[in-house]
């Protein structure tokens, strides 16, 4: 296993495999770049009650949210929302933004990038050990993406600030 980090994105787990991002957050590919030739690819996020992200940014992607269940907050640019069950929301590149989990129950939801190249930067990041976070923010920055703060709310755990593992 000390080797799945070198392994190309290509050939590191197939859809369907569940990867955890960190301790309370995982995800699995619904549908691949490939399959869409590039213009989108679509994951599927769970994230326990206090998981969230950090502040960042996207250069070269719009990133679409689909609640399917649950309830997670949206800083979108300098608007705020709570989306439910249901509800969709678009973020535009270039827009900083971030969503985290108020709610005391978990919450499922969809996330399409297009374009699909994201995608490569969450296989990258489900095949770390660890959480490193410069390694992450790394990762991210090369796939476009930049963390340009803390996730918005107080005692919201992320790549920033773990859950501590069980």
């Amino acid at each position: 296993m000390d080797n799945i980090a070198n392994e190309t994105p290509e050939t590191f787990g197939d859809i369907g495999e569940w990867w955890e991002v960190t301790p309370g957050e995982r995800f699995t590919i619904r549908t691949s770049v490939k399959e869409t030739a590039g213009l989108y690819t679509m994951i599927e996020v769970t994230a326990e009650s206090r998981n969230g992200v950090p502040v960042h940014t996207h250069a070269n992607e719009e990133e679409h949210f689909v609640i399917l269940e649950g309830r997670v907050h949206l800083t979108n640019g300098d608007r705020s929302m709570t989306l439910s069950a249901g509800d969709s929301a678009t973020v535009k590149r270039g827009t900083p933004h971030a969503w985290c989990n108020l709610s005391d129950s978990p919450v499922r939801m969809l996330i399409i990038f297009s374009p699909g190249d994201m995608e490569e930067a969450f296989r990258l990041i489900g095949s770390m050990d660890g959480g490193d976070l410069a390694n992450i923010a790394e990762l991210a920055k090369n796939g476009g993406s930049t963390i340009v703060g803390p996730p918005p709310f107080e005692n919201i755990y992320s790549v920033m600030s773990p859950r501590p593992a069980r």
